[in-house]
């Protein structure tokens, strides 16, 4: 941490919260005794009535499979600030900590920990969790429903191949209320996204590879799009290549992390753009011209059509291609 200004943030004490599907537990400094409550409406009254007697700087939890969904929007309503993490950077953290075994209350008190060094951190902002609006809450649950039918009707539509001739009536019926499911999925999605996002969900369909369902993905899971900069909003993603380099060994770059979902929304776009977008036709094309392999050029696409998009909704601007026009 050398190089770190040490800043000096409203509240004086960090808490943890680890989650579980029954269980809450809450570790903050020697002030607070650990203690745990329910995961439901009765334990986040508790937490909240023990919080509010005291000042807190920040509250840390782990993602966990939308698990926290609930207890994040009740502190969020009660006006606490929260940052949710990856949970593998939190263990990291905890082996770096010294922290050789794993249980839930061991798990809060590393939390309270690394919430304290986040509150000092000198872009601590960014780590804090922005509460979504309700119309944005209930876009994500149906973004999240679709990818989640998808993943079943897939799964379904392989077996139903080498299945015994017995079990393919089964799985036809299976399919055809996936099917079924789907596409009511997808009329209650698009009248939401025309009832609340009409004219950001334009504005993103406007470029050639962005359909109604990536704009649907980016407007759920990237609510920050149009706040950050370009940098700020490939780190977001996850589309920033990292470096593995040590001594005088040089790794490959590679990109991970960030927000998988929409990575996966972008590859399709990217892909059609390749094809039928001139400005991204154009630069995908310069790049296999200069000896770049597909893949690569490829994420470099997605990473242009995020930062294109980015761009849009910061100046409030319609898609107009000669601001993007790249030279061959």
């Amino acid at each position: 941490m050398q190089g770190w200004v040490i800043m000096s943030q409203p509240g004086s004490l960090c808490v943890g919260i680890d989650v579980s599907k029954a269980i809450l537990d809450i570790a903050a400094s020697s002030a607070i005794e650990q203690f745990s409550v329910g995961n439901d409406s009765d334990g986040f009254d508790a937490i909240i009535a023990e919080l509010r007697m005291y000042a807190i700087a920040l509250v840390l939890m782990k993602a966990t499979g939308g698990l926290e969904t609930a207890i994040v929007c009740a502190l969020q309503a009660e006006g606490f600030e929260l940052a949710v993490v990856n949970p593998r950077q939190a263990r990291d953290f905890a082996r770096a900590m010294g922290y050789l075994a794993k249980t839930d209350s061991i798990d809060a008190r590393v939390l309270s920990q690394m919430a304290e060094v986040l509150n000092r951190h000198p872009e601590r902002e960014r780590f804090i969790r922005a509460l979504p609006d309700t119309e944005c809450q209930v876009l994500t649950a149906m973004v999240v429903r679709r990818r989640q039918l998808i993943t079943m009707l897939v799964a379904e539509r392989n077996r139903l191949h080498p299945a015994h001739p017995l079990n393919r009536k089964s799985i036809n019926i299976i399919i055809k209320a996936l099917e079924d499911e789907l596409a009511r999925l997808d009329a209650d999605m698009n009248s939401h996204i025309h009832s609340h996002f009409k004219e950001l969900a334009k504005r993103l369909s406007s470029i050639k590879g962005v359909g109604t369902m990536t704009a649907a993905a980016l407007l759920a899971e990237v609510p920050e799009q149009g706040n950050l900069s370009r940098r700020e909003i490939s780190a977001l993603v996850g589309m920033v290549p990292v470096n593995r380099d040590s001594g005088t060994m040089r790794g490959r770059r590679t990109i991970f992390g960030g927000r998988a979902g929409v990575r996966t929304a972008l590859y399709m776009a990217a892909l059609v753009a390749t094809r039928f977008n001139p400005v991204i036709k154009v630069f995908y094309m310069r790049l296999l011209a200069a000896g770049k392999p597909k893949k690569v050029a490829l994420v470099t696409c997605i990473r242009k059509l995020l930062t294109i998009l980015n761009a849009m909704l910061r100046k409030n601007e319609e898609w107009n291609e000669s601001y993007h026009h790249v030279a061959p």
